[in-house]
């Protein structure tokens, strides 16, 4: 197997199978692919678009052709010496009706075999809840939903189950309560049979027990007709109201409208999504159950890497990570012969704040790669364009600025979607208060102020907590945010926000006696970790993205808003950290969770260095578009600030080769912009929101942005978008060239997502994750790699595909060179110095010089294609520290640009193509 050197991330789904993957193993391998990287295969709900609703752990997804597909993938993969990367979910699963986990839990509550499995608060403060789990699954209230007959008492004759059902849920009924079911039947023998259950004893052994009276349950249903006891039990009338209900209340769990959830859910879910629920993976019983399999597909050669989906809410990140480590390093050395490893890669998602490092004791390769998203991103934007932008959006939006806008968004959340896991962390943190005679007057009122002000302010998703207390690296990120609350906070609060301190990490849970108070405290540092992460995603990620758009492509995961730019001498430094610190960290552009494809965000980029020229576009556009805003009660629709959004989105959006006079063509951008609209505007929660949608305001947009693309009357307003996405597609593409190589030439091992080898002007999910053109993608890589044609035919991508490709096969050629060799900045000197990065890899037998340019819209001018004229970069030069052999270096599509001087011009090295990468053999 090649050593891991590219990794291509497929999204599996049953339109594109595990078999559908197979035929393209060659392109991928002659694409320069060493391992693919797939979505999540273990079996999800059905029609799983994503595969990270798992319902059963224990196997491979039957949709998408099940393990033995996945045998026929990896022979093809061996065939070609490539690898398979695995994204498993240990965080949370989907709970509902396809999972048998749940279904046994619901069944049973604390006597399920699974009691333990999911993160479940079983003692609450609210008396409805005591003991009982929150299922808030009804489309409407309770008693409601009961007296319309929603909710229907069934029985399944194949297993000899009794349950409730609405809609597409099932509501499993304990079979100790069957007895208050069966004794409504006139036969004797249904009423002994009722007995046998009613005397099932409340352990954990019931569920074994009642398997004998099922059966014979079972067999019972086919000689007795059971429909008149289900009659009994319908809530449409007053009797079957009050059967109903009894039995309901009997259960393990309550039944509740949705919208409950976010004040009194008492499990902890994957964000706010009542389908997702968190797993308790730290408990050695639920790590073996849920990663059985993966160890299975490991051990017998089928995975050669993990990428562990959202890390941050585990109950304990790293205790998990050197778990986790640990077994599949034991693993190894029972793999088959012909998939053999040293060492397996383990990376992780997580979003890493400024200044935030990943904790190098954990155990794991690296991240997915999204600070490096941010990177390259900070490196593209002229920081001349930041004030212009800024105070146009100001004065159009009336918006606070980001950081008030995320604080803003995280006030919402956690008194709304949040609120329940709030609460938790509140009522967590007055137990611990209660359990010292010194705060045992800390009130409930002042710790949820307290605790609010701390979230609000905290600069990263979450710190990580143990038994010693709060780590050095955290400690700054903690303290930044308590010194920002206790500037929120009145007086009166500061003693709050002290125990606080103390309380979350200052006063470590294991310097506390064994015994109840130390396991309160141990419980609310678990919990206050598990909220800030959620918190942060959706106060930044799905909130104040979608409301501050100052240049949009600074809003994607993973990025630092609040920061518009960066100098080289910061990208330079993050790649020398990465190269110390975690060397084979994946380097992304693009994944499955973008906001916009990087394509997209390289365009909107040049922005920066145009913003006085798109602020005076703006205005024009909003003055065309007069006729097509709608008043509404509210006021104007769309408001200025979602036009500045949409306007956006369309330049940074806008196909390569576009007929704007074709209807067909605009009816399906309408109706992609649309997809995204509706989504953007729900994700703001300004307007509208999914919890309550403003059908009024958001048919207004959609009719707007409709009527942009599709109206006869908005044609010149049609051509002047044209005009201008034209304008900046060409420097667009020029920013992407540049994007693309330094992915594949930095410290770190690149990761493309799927079609991406193309343009990808992509939007937000499910946009980005639509069906990719493979055939025209193996045509491009078919048709050659002339240069004057590439740069000719630079709208169809196959310029950037030929990019990767002649990329990754010096990647393949030379691995240690770019896996192992040192990183140094060289200097650029002449007229146009600081329009250009360059750097070298330095191994023992070979050296890669690298160079782009960088803010080049000026110097690219009115050229037709993405390759700056020779002339324009006048003296410019790059100064090397080593003289070059020109006998035994090459560049890129063979461009012998290379003398014995140690001055390289650009004009030279950049003469026939817009980015090059140098390789020296000496």
């Amino acid at each position: 197997m090649n050593a891991l050197t590219a990794t291509l991330r497929l999204q599996f789904h049953a339109d594109f199978t595990l078999d559908d993957a197979l035929p393209l193993v060659p392109y991928f391998a002659r694409l320069g692919i060493s391992h693919l990287y797939a979505s999540p295969l273990l079996c999800a709900r059905p029609g799983s678009r994503h595969g990270y609703d798992v319902i059963d752990p224990t196997r491979i997804n039957p949709e998408l052709g099940g393990e033995p597909a996945l045998e026929r993938l990896v022979a093809a993969l061996r065939l070609h010496n490539m690898g398979l990367i695995l994204d498993i979910v240990s965080n949370h699963m989907a709970v509902g009706s396809d999972n048998p986990w749940w279904q046994d839990l619901l069944a049973w509550g604390r006597d399920s075999r699974y009691a333990e499995f999911f993160d479940i608060q079983w003692h609450s403060t609210d008396p409805l809840l005591e003991g009982q789990l929150l299922v808030p699954f009804l489309a409407s209230d309770y008693g409601v939903s009961l007296q319309a007959g929603d909710l229907q008492l069934c029985f399944q004759d194949r297993d000899g189950s009794f349950f409730v059902r609405q809609h597409e849920h099932r509501f499993p009924i304990c079979p100790r309560d069957y007895g208050l079911i069966l004794s409504r039947s006139e036969h004797t023998s249904v009423q002994a049979l009722a007995g046998r259950f009613s005397a099932l004893p409340n352990t954990r052994q019931a569920s074994e027990l009642a398997a004998q009276p099922q059966q014979a349950l079972i067999t019972l249903a086919r000689q007795i007709p059971f429909d008149q006891m289900l009659t009994d039990f319908d809530g449409r009338t007053p009797a079957g109201f009050t059967r109903l209900h009894d039995l309901l209340e009997r259960q393990a769990y309550r039944l509740a409208s949705w919208r409950t959830a976010a004040d009194d859910i008492n499990w902890r879910r994957f964000f706010d999504i009542n389908e997702l629920g968190g797993l308790r993976v730290e408990r050695h019983a639920v790590f073996e159950a849920t990663h059985e399999k993966i160890f299975e597909l490991i051990a017998n050669g089928l995975v050669d890497g993990l990428r562990i989906d959202h890390i941050d809410g585990l109950a304990d990140p790293r205790g998990y990570c050197r778990k986790l480590r640990r077994r599949v390093d034991a693993l190894l050395a029972r793999r088959p012969l012909n998939a053999a490893l040293e060492h397996l890669p383990i990376y992780v998602e997580k979003i890493l704040g400024a200044s935030e490092q990943l904790h190098r004791d954990w155990g794991v390769d690296g991240t997915t790669g999204y600070e490096f998203m941010n990177q390259v991103s900070l490196l593209q934007h002229d920081p001349a364009g930041e004030a212009v932008l800024a105070e146009a959006w100001s004065d159009l939006s009336e918006r606070p600025a980001f950081a008030d806008e995320v604080r803003l968004a995280r006030q919402q959340v956690l008194n709304t979607s949040l609120a329940g896991d709030f609460e938790s962390v509140a009522q967590a943190l007055l137990q611990v208060a209660r359990n010292d005679l010194m705060s045992r007057d800390l009130t409930l009122g002042a710790i949820r102020r307290a605790l609010q002000a701390l979230v609000e302010h905290y600069p990263v998703y979450r710190t990580y907590l143990h038994a010693g207390g709060r780590c050095a690296e955290d400690e700054p990120f903690f303290q930044h945010a308590v010194s920002a609350a206790r500037q929120q906070l009145g007086e009166g609060d500061w003693p709050v926000l002290d125990a606080l301190q103390r309380w979350l990490g200052g006063q470590p849970w294991r310097s506390v006696p064994p015994g109840r108070a130390r396991k309160h405290l141990r419980h609310a540092c678990i919990r206050f970790q598990q909220l800030t992460a959620p918190t942060a995603a959706k106060a930044v990620e799905d909130t104040a993205f979608y409301r501050s758009a100052l240049l949009l492509s600074r809003n994607d995961v993973g990025f630092d808003a609040e920061q518009f730019s960066a100098p080289a001498e910061a990208f330079h430094h993050a790649n020398q950290q990465r190269l110390q610190q975690f060397p084979h960290n994946l380097l992304c552009t693009a994944t499955h969770d973008h906001k916009r494809g990087e394509d997209s965000r390289a365009r909107l980029a040049v922005l920066s260095e145009r913003s006085a020229w798109l602020v005076g576009r703006i205005e024009h556009w909003r003055e065309l578009a007069s006729p097509l805003r709608s008043r509404l009660a509210e006021g104007v629709a769309p408001t200025p600030a979602d036009e500045w959004l949409l306007y956006q989105t369309l330049l940074g959006s806008w196909p390569m080769a576009f007929d704007e006079g074709d209807p067909l063509a605009l009816q399906d951008y309408a109706e992609r912009l649309q997809q995204w609209q509706r989504k953007a505007l729900r994700e703001a929660k300004l307007h509208s929101s999914w919890s309550a949608p403003n059908d009024a305001y958001e048919h207004a947009c959609l009719a707007y942005t409709h009527g942009i693309l599709t109206d006869p009357q908005s044609q010149q307003l049609r051509h002047s978008l044209a005009q201008a996405a034209r304008a900046i597609a060409c420097p667009g593409a020029l920013n992407s060239l540049s994007q693309c190589l330094l992915r594949m030439s930095v410290p770190g091992v690149p990761d493309l997502y799927q079609g991406t080898e193309f343009w990808d002007l992509s939007l937000v999910d499910p946009d980005n994750r639509r069906e990719v053109d493979y055939a025209a993608r193996r045509q491009g890589l078919d048709t050659g790699t002339n240069t004057a044609q590439l740069l000719q035919d630079w709208r169809s991508g196959r310029i950037k595909q030929a990019l990767v490709n002649q990329v990754l096969e010096r990647r393949q050629a030379y691995p240690s060179l770019f896996s192992e060799g040192r990183y140094l900045s060289l200097q650029v000197l002449g007229r146009h110095a600081d329009k250009v990065l360059a750097f070298a890899r330095l191994g023992d037998a070979e050296r890669a010089i690298v160079i782009v340019p960088r803010l080049a819209c000026g110097l690219l001018g009115d050229s037709p294609i993405p390759l700056i004229p020779a002339q324009n970069w006048d003296d410019t030069r790059l100064l090397l520290p080593f003289a070059l052999s020109p006998a035994n270096c090459s560049g890129l599509f063979a461009s012998a640009v290379v003398t014995a001087s140690k001055e390289m011009l650009l004009s030279a090295v950049l003469k026939e193509f817009p980015v090059n990468l140098l390789i020296d053999h000496a």
